[in-house]
């Protein structure tokens, strides 16, 4: 019987204390090109050679949501381990559980331009909006875009005007708002954008135009999307956390060097009928740049801090991202 009371014990040690064995890693991702990085990974189970590599036997789960409010009431519910999005809503969960979950940033997905595309022919810039208008986005007042369109409107009116263009704004996944854009059928006129949707919707309405980029607001190239996770899950599981990053790193060289390949794994693992030709073009943009160190993320932190949208003020990007060598060259 002895045996068996130290057995009891010691399940009741890690019921109490919530540790347990390293080896699953529980990922949301949303829709675009941005989340190509993770398209690869999966694709090439680079996570599972990585946690091999380290001695881990790791489980990998992925699930798809849509807009930076839904990811992060994943993540803080624990539904899922690693959360994707943009870093409007790395900054609000930031803010939101620093001193509780503290949840910060992992690495980035790599830089990618926005465009906020328009089919309005009285639409020439973001003054013109009117009642009639509805400009789609992932989450209204969260999403990456949405703070974005923000900054440009307290660039343009001042600060005390960021909230300007707020209520001209809608939450709608990425594919719902390009067939709005390319159709001219519904009330949505503009659509704030990723890869590769504003591009066919240039492609495929000819009356859809640019009239905003994100580079233009931020002062060039800025990270797109960011992973994030909670200081619990990175304790917990170092091994994981470890292996994941290092998969990132691999896959983000894969897209880089290789194109046409990393627009092949895209259209497997989305089920997309986007044309090849025009992803490969979009992979080969100069302006596009796959990399996992967070690059030019300060700028929207502390512009949420100084509008009020967070409390907390970061002083550096190191504030909110977890010390990881192979993001150590970030801003």
């Amino acid at each position: 019987m002895k045996p068996l009371k130290i057995a009891a014990g010691a399940l009741a040690l890690v019921l109490a204390t919530g540790a347990h064995a390293e080896g699953t890693i529980r990922i949301a991702q949303q829709f675009g090109i941005p989340f190509l990085i993770l398209n690869i990974a999966q694709e090439q189970k680079l996570i599972e050679k990585y946690a091999k590599q380290n001695g881990v036997d790791v489980k990998v789960e992925w699930t798809q949501l849509s807009g930076g409010a839904a990811i992060n009431d994943a993540l803080l519910a624990g539904s899922v381990d690693i959360a994707g999005a943009g870093v409007g809503p790395l900054i609000t969960v930031w803010d939101r559980t620093k001193g509780r979950q503290n949840v910060k940033g992992v690495a980035s997905l790599g830089s990618f331009p926005y465009y906020l595309v328009t089919n309005n022919p009285k639409v020439k810039s973001i003054a013109d909006f009117t009642e009639k208008d509805r400009i789609a986005l992932p989450a209204v007042t969260v999403s990456v875009q949405s703070r974005i369109l923000q900054l440009a409107a307290a660039q343009k009116w001042g600060d005390k005007e960021f909230a300007r263009l707020d209520k001209f704004t809608q939450t709608l996944p990425h594919p719902d708002a390009a067939a709005a854009i390319i159709s001219n059928g519904t009330e949505i006129t503009t659509h704030f954008a990723t890869p590769p949707f504003q591009e066919q919707e240039l492609a495929q309405n000819p009356n859809a135009r640019v009239i905003l980029k994100s580079y233009e607001v931020l002062g060039g190239p800025s990270s797109a999307t960011l992973l994030y996770a909670t200081e619990k899950y990175r304790k917990q599981n170092p091994k994981t956390l470890r292996s994941f990053v290092q998969a990132l790193a691999e896959a983000a060289d894969y897209a880089a060097k290789n194109p046409e390949g990393a627009a092949d794994i895209y259209l497997k693992a989305n089920k997309s009928s986007i044309d090849r030709a025009l992803l490969v073009k979009i992979f080969r943009n100069p302006e596009v740049q796959f990399n996992i160190a967070p690059q030019n993320t300060l700028k929207i932190a502390q512009f949420m801090h100084r509008v009020g949208a967070v409390k907390n003020k970061p002083a550096t990007w190191r504030d909110y991202f977890f010390e990881e060598p192979l993001v150590a060259k970030g801003s």
